[in-house]
């Protein structure tokens, strides 16, 4: 009698409440695996092989072939066959495109940044706080042969950029130092911010100025001025800034490029119906 049920209970069938757990779970996996696929694609313009993109993102090749298989066919990815190569299809561009609209203020800021760029002959950039990294939203090209290194759409640590270092002066040391232990501070370049401390330091020096600089933080090379924007909470809503090569943007140009930096996101804080907080400008 006791074999009998020790049987029964061996081919017992799984309830179907564990079934839908583990299909579910399973899904979960496989939409992360295929958002991970999609971002490291993004990473860079030149496209991945099948290979790389496997040992990039920790998944078996043939994991990394079937979903690229069904992102194909939602398009958002695409295959180069003459290269061999994957890239970030179309549809991931209709997809952010409809962030980038949601952020209405964007196309209320194109004149302001083609203010600051005529103003300085730099690149201007208007940008956002995601996930407590900053992403750049839209942009006018300086007229220079020498343009911004960075992308549209790129992700950047909020404290190896200006603009991001602009908006952390903004909060307070807590809300920093919560940040610093979630994502830590990169070393970017040699030039980077690596200790709590100096940072500290710098977003003293930038509430009391107005505006925050990446000196070389992010990418040799490449320095930029920011200031932010204000909502009508007198909070960050984003912040703007001009980047241009370090032979442009001269130690004696900072100063003035800053003040312009200021003054034109005051202008596009009150233009968005924003309120500019009450803060000592040294």
């Amino acid at each position: 009698m006791r074999k009998d049920v020790i049987r029964r209970k061996a081919v017992e069938p799984r309830s179907t409440a564990d079934q839908d757990t583990e299909v579910r779970d399973s899904g979960v996996q496989s939409v992360d695996r295929a958002l991970s696929i999609i971002e490291t694609l993004a990473e860079d313009d030149e496209g991945y092989r099948l290979s790389d993109l496997a040992i990039r993102t920790g998944l078996s090749t043939s994991t990394v072939h079937r979903l690229l298989a069904t992102l194909e066919n939602r398009r958002f990815v695409q295959f180069d066959r003459t290269e061999s190569k994957w890239h970030v299809g179309a549809r991931c561009f209709t997809v952010g495109a409809t962030f980038a609209r949601r952020r209405n203020f964007a196309a209320q800021a194109i004149p302001y940044l083609r203010k600051l760029r005529d103003l300085t002959r730099e690149t201007a950039n208007l940008a956002v706080v995601d996930d407590e990294f900053i992403i750049v939203l839209t942009r006018m090209e300086s007229r220079e042969i020498m343009r911004s290194l960075t992308k549209l759409g790129g992700r950047v640590a909020m404290v190896a950029s200006g603009v991001g270092k602009a908006v952390l002066a903004t909060y307070s040391n807590e809300d920093v130092s919560a940040i610093i232990r979630h994502h830590g501070m990169p070393r970017l370049t040699e030039k980077s911010i690596v200790r709590p401390s100096d940072l500290f330091k710098e977003l003293e020096k930038i509430r009391r100025q107005g505006y925050a600089v990446d000196d070389e933080e992010a990418c040799m090379g490449l320095r930029c001025v920011a200031a932010v924007v204000y909502n009508d909470c007198a909070e960050p809503l984003a912040a703007i800034s001009v980047s241009g090569m370090t032979g442009r943007l001269t130690d004696e140009r900072l100063p003035q490029l800053g003040r312009t930096v200021r003054e034109v996101a005051a202008e596009l804080t009150v233009a968005l119906g924003g309120v500019m907080p009450e803060m000592k400008i040294g």
